[in-house]
């Protein structure tokens, strides 16, 4: 097995039952592991909410550790719908030629600042940086706060040795709220001064509110798209006749991207509560109890996906729900689909050969089974073109 496969821990769970059942921090939750039946839950939020109390319906559990209700993430229709058609445009942004030229210059220069060391981390390096430079575009900040962001660690919200230290998420609080106050002094065309002005079913945003969508801006794009970037440079210093296929076709990259995103699903899943006694592949769902979405385990169901443990560049059945599924996908997937492309153009263009050198891996323990996720650590080195 190479150092960049991400093996399948629910393949037999998947298939024999459909459900998983975890302890999480003594409030149960029951993974649902097919394809058909995530997107089906996901679709019924009438049943599963996400209106529960702030932080429950994430695995594990930030109820012990925030009060503040991510938004639109923890809200489900119409009020959803409604927080979303105030941010969709805002967040489609990067579909725009000139916000694709400051993300493609952020990578050039993060790639050239590695290109002639004889080793580098791809995290503390590479991906952590990227990620918070290209935060400052997306929200329309100076860049020179990236330097704050990038102090955070690939975390923003949980300690790194401490999921349930509270401690963590105060500077990201004391950041938003310094940002708040500035903005009404001093409004801009950034994201804080767009919130400040805003209304949402007629009624203004207030600063809870505000902080709840920043929160979410911040929380849950970070790890996600730093073991995104960070698993696919593993994956082509491995398989180098997978970086020159994509040098050579670039008209299959949009695809390769989407098959990435499938093979590795940096988020694992998100939970959901039950409005109502339910079922679940036959198993009882007792009215109040948890479920996760496992996005994947449904992104490897072999009865959907030919060949899922494999990574096939140009993989043209590809319905994967890396980014959630229905109301709930993913506020961000823009942004980290453009953010990809731009990575793939970039290093094709400019990287000869990436040498995977060393790495310890990052594993999440859910009850008995071991996911890998991406690396604490990355050892890489370049060879660029001349």
């Amino acid at each position: 097995m190479s150092r960049s496969s991400h093996p399948d821990p629910f393949a037999e769970l998947r298939a024999e039952r459909g459900v998983y059942d975890i302890d999480d921090q003594n409030d149960p939750v029951k993974m649902v592991l097919r394809l058909k039946d995530v997107r089906k839950c996901a679709h019924n939020w009438k049943q599963y909410s996400s209106e529960a109390t702030p932080g429950r319906i994430v695995v594990p559990s930030e109820v012990d550790i925030r009060n503040t209700r991510q938004i639109p993430f923890e809200l489900d229709p119409p009020l959803h719908g409604d927080f979303r058609a105030l941010l969709d445009p805002w967040f489609k942004r990067p579909s725009q030629a000139h916000y694709q030229q400051r993300l493609r210059h952020i990578i050039v220069a993060q790639l050239e600042s590695v290109q002639l060391k004889s080793t580098f981390d791809c995290i503390r390096d590479f991906s952590l940086p990227l990620q918070s430079r290209a935060l400052t575009v997306l929200m329309n900040v100076p860049a020179d706060e990236a330097e704050t962001f990038i102090s955070w660690g690939t975390h923003v919200f949980r300690s790194e040795n401490d999921p349930l230290d509270a401690g963590k998420a105060e500077q990201l609080y004391a950041y938003i709220d310094q940002k708040i106050d500035e903005k009404i002094a001093q409004p801009g065309d950034d994201l804080f001064s767009l919130l400040l002005n805003a209304k949402v079913a007629g009624k203004q945003i207030s600063k809870e509110e505000i902080k709840g969508i920043i929160i979410l801006t911040f929380a849950g794009g970070r790890d996600t798209v730093i073991n995104m970037v960070t698993n696919t440079l593993a994956y082509l210093a491995e398989h180098p006749e997978s970086l020159e296929r994509l040098r050579a076709e670039p008209e299959i990259r949009g695809r390769a991207i989407e098959e990435l995103i499938r093979y590795f699903s940096p988020l694992t899943h998100m939970g959901r509560v039950a409005r109502e006694d339910a079922q679940v592949c036959e198993h009882a769902v007792a009215q109040d109890s948890r479920i996760s979405l496992c996005w994947a385990s449904a992104n490897r169901d072999a009865s959907v996906f030919e060949h899922p443990d494999e990574v096939i560049l140009d993989r043209k059945l590809n319905p994967h729900v890396a980014f959630g599924f229905a109301h709930h996908n993913c506020l961000g997937a823009t942004h980290a689909r453009t953010l990809m492309q731009l990575l793939l153009d970039v290093v094709c263009e400019r990287v000869q050969r990436i040498d995977f050198i060393d790495a310890q891996e990052n594993i999440e323990e859910w009850g008995e089974l071991r996911r890998k996720v991406g690396y604490h650590n990355l050892q890489l080195s370049l060879q660029v073109n001349s």
